[in-house]
């Protein structure tokens, strides 16, 4: 038989079905289709990322709607915290929502005093919205930190009291969730910015924590501040001095090939040095004092001598002797003052200053073998080792006299080095395995479009099919019962019955089991009570003549 026999046989059968069953046979099979196609539509669904995460309920409902309007489809997490897109759709979306001004944090800025009336607004009002501004322009500098992902700021302004003989200092409290747990790298930094940004706030008035209760920076009671600032100071030196010894040896061994441990032991004790230095070799003339005396003195004394003529009235005496004497004195003196040169140093440190250095050093030996030759000598395996050992201490500030250590060793790496080969293809089992999600939404398609065949669409069908026999079978039925009513009509005159109604598709198909011969013959004493008692006469007659 040809196709083109094989088509006219199908299409003479369709045409034998009738009307309502092609009809019936349509809807079933649209049903089936439309069953198969969304099963198919919601298993096999793109996969879905983060538009937005840790979002107020007012910021999804906000962000539904404007994506809903944009005819981009999305979903909500179970949470209720996070919108959930398309991978093409997210940088449309972004730019959309970033046009609207959306997500609108609850944590807003400035923005606060937009939605205030000059009405009603008391000075308290004032102050809160201030105090609300200002911790939220400082959450959103904080979260654009790197490693920060979130972050809330809490600030208690001074109250002023006039009757207050101490007046309360301001202080803040900082909670930010960073991508390490243990990360304080941005916690001091935090802390100043924080204090730079609110008057009269100091730096150890200003705690930071983390979202998982550890306490990152805390003020300077000197229990727990000291000792969590030296530890946090040590891990950084260690990492600088660890990341230069990467450096220096990474274009030298290439990278996974040496490992690099720095333990580093800092002293922040503060010291204070006053030194004064004196200089006798330079001296300045401050004041020169001179003083000159001269003395002259001159000394006589006469004496008459004893004789007569000293008893003789106006008699005048010559005294020739008697003594004379005289002085001459003279005196300088000079006072001259020094001013001589004095040196002061005062010397004030309140940094750290390296006690020692233990850096160790793990080079992988299938690295050096590959650069010096498989039959390299162990000596020259040693003295690339000493050259490593040379550029470690240079990159690393290495001071004998201060008691660092330094210690490079080649061993074996566990990985020999295949960090840098290509990788191999993925296996049979391994894509089977990154696909298994894909292969369970295709084998959940496939048994419902068979549970959906096989208990839908094959009865259905199967009824269909059956459907003309069983009318074959009712017409002969019904023409032997309307056979003897012919003659009868005939002879009396009474109205011959033209057509049989067909009891319908539907209900052919939902009422099998009530489709009884009691039930036909009320069916058809319903649709003509004197047909079916001129059919019932007929039968009695029948009955009597045999």
């Amino acid at each position: 038989m040809t196709g083109r026999e094989h088509a006219e046989k199908l299409w003479s059968n369709l045409l034998e079905l009738g009307v309502r069953r092609l009809v019936a046979l349509g809807l079933i099979g649209l049903v089936v289709f439309l069953g198969v196609g969304l099963g198919a539509y919601y298993l096999s669904r793109p996969a879905q990322e983060p538009l937005y995460v840790g979002l107020e309920r007012e910021d999804v409902s906000r962000i539904g709607a404007v994506l809903k309007d944009a005819g981009i489809p999305f979903d909500v997490s179970s949470d209720g915290t996070a919108v959930l897109v398309s991978h093409a759709n997210t940088a449309n979306a972004r730019m959309l929502l970033a046009e609207k001004g959306l997500p609108q944090s609850s944590k807003s800025g400035y923005e606060l005093f937009n939605d205030l009336g000059s009405l009603g607004l008391t000075s308290f009002m004032q102050e809160v919205t201030r105090v609300r501004a200002l911790e939220g322009e400082i959450a959103r500098t904080i979260q654009t930190m790197k490693g920060v992902k979130a972050a809330r700021v809490h600030i208690v302004m001074p109250d002023r009291g006039s009757f207050r003989r101490e007046q309360q200092a301001a202080s803040a409290s900082v909670v930010v969730r960073t991508e390490s747990a243990d990360d304080t790298s941005s916690a001091q930094a935090i802390r100043h910015l924080v204090a730079a940004a609110i008057p009269g706030m100091k730096v150890d008035r200003v705690t930071v924590l983390n979202t998982d209760g550890t306490l990152l920076m805390s003020g300077d009671d000197g229990a727990s501040a000291a000792t969590g600032r030296m530890a946090t100071l040590e891990r950084n030196v260690g990492r600088e001095i660890q990341e230069n010894v990467r450096r220096t040896l990474t274009p030298y061994l290439g990278l996974g090939n040496f490992e690099v441990s720095v333990a580093a032991r800092l002293n922040t004790d503060k010291t204070t040095i006053n030194q004064t230095t004196y200089d006798p070799e330079s001296k300045v003339e401050r004041s020169i004092r001179t003083v000159k005396e001269a003395e002259v003195s001159q000394n006589r004394s006469n004496q008459k001598p004893t004789t007569v003529q000293q008893n003789l009235p106006e008699e005048r005496v010559r005294a020739d002797g008697g003594e004379n004497s005289s002085q001459d004195n003279q005196r300088r003196e000079e006072l001259t003052n020094y001013e001589i040169s004095s040196k002061t140093i005062q010397t004030v440190s309140d940094g750290y200053a390296v006690k020692n250095l233990s850096v160790a050093v793990l080079v992988n030996r299938s690295r050096l073998t590959a650069l010096m030759g498989s039959d390299a000598p162990q000596g020259a395996i040693d003295a690339r080792i000493a050259e490593i050992e040379q550029l470690v201490s240079s990159a690393a500030g290495f001071d004998k006299a201060r008691g660092d250590q330094i210690k490079v060793a080649a061993v074996g790496f566990i990985d020999d080095g295949r960090m840098m080969e290509p990788t191999p293809p993925l296996g049979l089992g391994e894509v089977l395995m990154r696909q298994f999600g894909n292969v369970i939404n295709a084998l959940t398609i496939l048994v419902v479009a068979s549970l959906l065949i096989w208990f839908g669409l094959r009865p259905a069908v199967t009824a269909i099919l059956a459907r003309p026999e069983k009318e074959q079978a009712y017409e002969a039925t019904t023409a032997s019962l309307a056979a003897p009513d012919e003659a009868l009509e005939a002879a009396e005159g009474t109205p011959q019955l033209e057509t049989v109604t067909v009891p319908n598709l539907i209900e052919d198909l939902t009422g099998k089991m009530n489709r009884t011969p009691q039930k036909k013959l009320e069916q058809m004493v319903e649709f003509d009570e004197e047909q079916a008692a001129a059919i019932l006469k007929q039968w009695l007659m029948q009955a009597e003549a045999a």
